[in-house]
């Protein structure tokens, strides 16, 4: 990877936090700073999970991101990233490995990194309780509807009492899609917003973290 590609990766990642920010701090049920409950069964303070990961390049942000909503921002945080490429996965485990102890102002952090197909969800005995957060970064709804509302469905299932699903999107239309069908499957729309900041792609209308949403479960 390239220096000039590395770098925006990481401004991509700088935008997303801050975008994560915005949203959560619009959310009444899950204001930073006001929750603190541990999914059931957990011994963090915090679990994440990950669907369609990739290679996790936003593994850190996410984690940073599920402490802060905890109410603590040096919380523990666990992390599981899925994805059906095992090279994809062989990779974020390689440069993020399995534990990283606490320092400056962080809580301890644990990643779990595991090949699986995120439509056979419920089959993935490896995954245990629910999480805090599930995260979808650049859903690809247009790319098989049938699976991505599987995908959906699953990830509004893991979601354990007070815990948020976010998702990103590339494209205007194809987060529009997501919205509709997520609210049809049992989600309750916190906050959708644009992000002002997007890196644009060669591709018309196409853009890193376009578009950013959160959601609750419907009661």
């Amino acid at each position: 990877m390239s220096g000039a590609i590395r770098k925006a990766n990481e401004e991509d990642l700088e935008r997303l936090a801050r975008l994560l920010r915005k949203v959560a701090g619009a959310d009444p049920g899950s204001p930073p700073g006001a929750r603190g409950e541990p999914a059931a069964g957990s011994g963090a303070a915090a679990r994440v999970l990950d669907l369609a990961c990739g290679d996790c390049r936003e593994a850190e942000v996410l984690a940073d991101f599920a402490a802060e909503l905890s109410g603590t921002p040096s919380a523990e945080v666990s992390l599981t990233g899925i994805d059906v490429r095992a090279r994809e996965i062989a990779d974020a485990a390689r440069r993020l490995g399995r534990v990283r102890e606490a320092s400056e102002g962080r809580g301890r952090r644990e990643f779990e990194f595991l090949t699986g197909d995120a439509t056979k969800l419920p089959g993935l005995s490896q995954l245990g309780g629910d999480f805090d957060l599930v995260f979808l970064r650049h859903q690809n709804y247009w790319n098989g509807a049938r699976d991505w509302e599987e995908i959906f469905d699953h990830a509004l299932a893991k979601l354990a009492p007070g815990g948020r699903l976010a998702i990103t999107s590339y494209f205007d239309k194809e987060h529009a899609l997501a919205l509709e069908v997520i609210g049809r499957l049992g989600g309750e729309l916190v906050r959708s917003e644009f992000n002002p900041e997007t890196r644009r792609l060669g591709t018309p209308g196409k853009s890193i973290d376009r578009h950013v949403a959160v959601f609750r479960r419907k009661p």
